[in-house]
């Protein structure tokens, strides 16, 4: 009997949001609106967006002593995460600075903090969570390092899906255990490599299951997605909305796919529901304060 359905090992953030008229060149001083303050990271946004949905969710992170920390850990406990293995010190809680000027485009920078003191020695003592966990998730914005030893840690049985975001080329033993590998477009290319992505998504799909995951899921917006796996390619379609901000989409829709995949579901089953629970997280603002309960999530498509 397992304690969670999923255990997500990934990164805090507090997002420091100002909008601007313009964004300042070198040198140059802008003036900005009031700063908004969120709680963010793709790890926390992965939990919070499953234990929305009903998940028995558990988080392995880092955050600082401090009061971003403090914001981090109330949302994650109001959404229903367990937080017992969420470490705090040693550094202080990752910050996103971002600016946003009036078309919507912004400029992020940062400061990793914390997440870059989740270490593999934190993964070893966190033996008795990863145990308890039917499906374990994890993404690229703590160290790569302490991702392998997720992967040498899980126990048989235990499903791991990974979104390699922010990309970077994966060692083997990672990519071996992806059940399914998560990407969207900017990703499958920097896996694939420029010179060998071409512009066919389902090519890209067979080409990353090459590489070694046992599936494949590649996001493609408004297009739905393609999920991929020994027996071929197949498309899932997306739900049409009218999309208002798509921050934190991709979270949702990970954490969604990994806890249906956990329940039983076959992956083409899961990847639409996750679709679904995607576009309703981009009909409101924001990331973590946007994503549905399993009642909001829509119906599919007649």
């Amino acid at each position: 009997m397992y304690d969670y359905d999923l255990l997500v090992v990934g990164s805090a953030n507090a997002d420091l949001v100002v909008g601007v008229e313009r964004r300042p060149g070198a040198g140059e001083t802008v003036l900005g609106g009031d700063l908004a303050v969120h709680p963010g990271g793709k790890g926390a946004n992965q939990a919070v967006a499953a234990a929305r949905l009903g998940a028995r969710t558990a988080l392995l992170a880092r955050v600082g002593d401090d009061g971003h920390g403090r914001l981090l850990l109330d949302s994650l406990r109001s959404a229903g995460v367990d937080t017992s293995a969420v470490l705090a010190g040693g550094a202080p809680t990752g910050v996103a600075l971002i600016t946003v000027d009036p078309s919507g485009d912004n400029s992020i920078v940062v400061s990793p903090g914390a997440n870059a003191r989740l270490t593999e020695g934190d993964v070893q003592a966190a033996a008795g969570v990863l145990g308890a966990a039917r499906v374990v998730s994890a993404q690229l914005e703590i160290p790569l390092e302490t991702v392998s030893a997720v992967v040498r840690a899980l126990p048989e049985g235990t499903r791991f899906v990974l979104n390699p975001s922010p990309p970077r080329p994966l060692p083997a033993e990672v990519l071996a255990a992806c059940d399914p590998l998560v990407v969207n477009e900017h990703e499958a290319r920097v896996l694939l490599g420029d010179g060998e992505s071409g512009d066919d998504p389902a090519g890209w799909a067979r080409g990353l299951l090459a590489l070694g995951p046992r599936s494949v899921v590649v996001t493609l917006g408004a297009e739905g997605a393609l999920v991929c796996d020994a027996s071929g390619v197949r498309a899932v379609p997306s739900l049409p909305v009218d999309a208002v901000d798509t921050t934190g989409a991709g979270d949702a829709f990970t954490a969604a796919l990994a806890w249906r995949l956990g329940a039983g579901g076959e992956l083409p089953e899961a990847a639409a529901y996750a679709a679904r629970v995607g576009a309703a997280a981009v009909t409101r603002r924001g990331a973590q304060e946007s994503y549905p309960t399993a009642a909001e999530v829509p119906p599919p498509a007649a």
